[in-house]
């Protein structure tokens, strides 16, 4: 059966546009690897969002987008896009190596965490390596972990942290932070968290499981070791577009050349939210994506297909 609509991506851009989409009465399915909420999913708590003046948790926002999604009759599936061709009208796309055909794409695919790429690193992954706080971080109730970044994620992942370990150590590249001054404020004087500024980590040390951390200070050169069992990398993002290519105009990093209707070089394939090509990267401008999509989608089909 061909879909109005397939949505690649369960995030707040994703979402929105299956909101958009299938309030309108078209044939929604959205494809995500880990299900609905995408990062913003795992955010502990976001403080910035439109209409909750103290907050609100990741999880519970998103979970209140699913549910509005599927009221209006969006599928949301486990799955993950591996291949996108368009053949005449209709694009193919090979979710989990199935072919399905849809009128429409929109891709919210957003990015994946990057990695340090130091010794040690990629062996420890899952072993006391983490790129998600709220995901991991019971788990170490009463030890001492490390987050290393100096972005709003770094210092909302050290935050949420404090909940659980006795001491949060934020390790950042730099002796200034690139997050929000409210963000920095919450952080600096915080009696758990320890800054380590103008530092780097060389090494990560673990038999089986993550014990120790190797640090350079960039100022002077010298080398430190500091034990932790748990290390939470907030170093920036990739862009998930590789099965866009050819399709669409990437910039050099790989993020998605967009019209201002989301729209991009292969008529009816939309873009939207963090993969997008964009000065800002938040919740608030994903939604605002997400229904920009979602309208010029609902168009698209309208003048093509109806």
């Amino acid at each position: 059966m061909v879909q109005d609509v397939i949505i690649a991506g369960g995030g707040p851009a994703g979402l929105t546009a299956s909101i958009y989409t299938a309030r309108a009465g078209l044939k929604v399915k959205i494809v995500d690897p880990v299900g609905a909420g995408g990062q913003a999913g795992t955010t502990s708590i976001i403080h910035n969002y439109p209409g909750f003046p103290d907050g609100v948790s990741g999880p519970e926002l998103m979970g209140f987008m699913s549910e509005q999604a599927k009221a209006f009759g969006a599928e949301i599936e486990y799955g993950e896009v591996s291949a996108l061709r368009k053949e005449n009208s209709l694009f193919l796309v090979t979710i989990d190596g199935k072919d399905y055909e849809a009128r429409s794409v929109i891709w919210a695919a957003g990015t994946s965490p990057r990695s340090l790429g130091v010794p040690g690193e990629a062996d420890l992954i899952g072993r006391g390596v983490s790129f998600c706080a709220i995901c991991d971080g019971p788990l170490f109730r009463d030890k001492v972990v490390a987050v290393v970044g100096g972005g709003d994620s770094a210092l909302t992942g050290a935050q949420f942290l404090t909940g659980y370990a006795k001491e949060v150590i934020l390790i950042h590249r730099r002796d200034q932070f690139r997050a929000s001054l409210a963000n920095v404020n919450r952080v600096v004087g915080h009696p758990r968290i320890t800054l380590k500024l103008n530092s780097t980590v060389h090494q990560m040390k673990g038999d089986g499981l993550l014990e120790s951390l190797v640090v350079r200070n960039v100022e002077t050169g010298s080398i430190g070791e500091i034990e932790v069992d748990a290390v939470f990398l907030y170093v920036g993002s990739i862009p998930n577009s590789a099965p866009l290519e050819g399709l669409a105009d990437l910039t050099s990093s790989g993020y998605v050349k967009t019209r201002e209707d989301m729209s991009t070089g292969t008529p009816g394939l939309f873009a939207v939210g963090d993969v997008r090509d964009k000065l800002l990267r938040q919740v608030a401008t994903a939604v605002g994506d997400g229904a920009v999509a979602g309208w010029s989608a609902e168009k698209y089909i309208i003048e093509n297909f109806r």
